[in-house]
């Protein structure tokens, strides 16, 4: 595990980000550009090393909570470059860009039975055919209905 310092040394590599103290000797780090009302990238370092990075609904980091924090008590430095690196590209991306890029994954169960998980403006839509099954606000929530109902992605698309 990184140190506070550590880490603090790895964020400081981004000129684009604005270190803030917070209470408890916690530190903020903002991204004072971004096209959003969120500026926070780094959010609550703390001198034990614990903290979070702002990821969105990103879907390459399931593991965020509901605010979109990502834990990265445990990040190796090149994996907190890449989570700051990702969350100052999310900030300064305009909202239509990341929508153009919309995920369609088909997902299977030992039935053979089909579901097909749509990323549709802000929701995940899960279609039965033609027939919306379910509707989640993150890839992460609706990934994890799919399996607890006993899907698994299909691997042959």
């Amino acid at each position: 595990m990184l140190t506070f310092e550590e880490k603090e040394l790895i964020i400081q590599e981004f000129s684009e980000l604005v270190r803030k103290e917070v209470s408890m000797k916690r530190v903020n780090y903002h991204y004072e550009k971004s096209l959003y009302e969120k500026t926070t990238v780094v959010y609550h370092l703390h001198p034990n090393g614990n903290g979070f990075v702002y990821v969105g609904d990103l879907p390459q980091y399931e593991e965020a909570d509901d605010k979109g924090l990502l834990n990265i008590r445990e990040a190796s430095a090149d994996e907190l470059r890449a989570i700051i690196k990702d969350s100052i590209a999310y900030l300064s991306t305009e909202e239509e860009e990341l929508q153009d890029e919309e995920i369609e994954e088909v997902w299977k169960n030992k039935e053979d039975s089909t579901l097909t998980l749509l990323q549709e403006d802000t929701l995940w839509n899960i279609y039965h055919g033609y027939n919306l099954e379910e509707s989640f606000g993150s890839y992460s929530e609706a990934k994890t209905y799919l399996l607890a109902e006993g899907f698994r992605l299909d691997s042959k698309r």
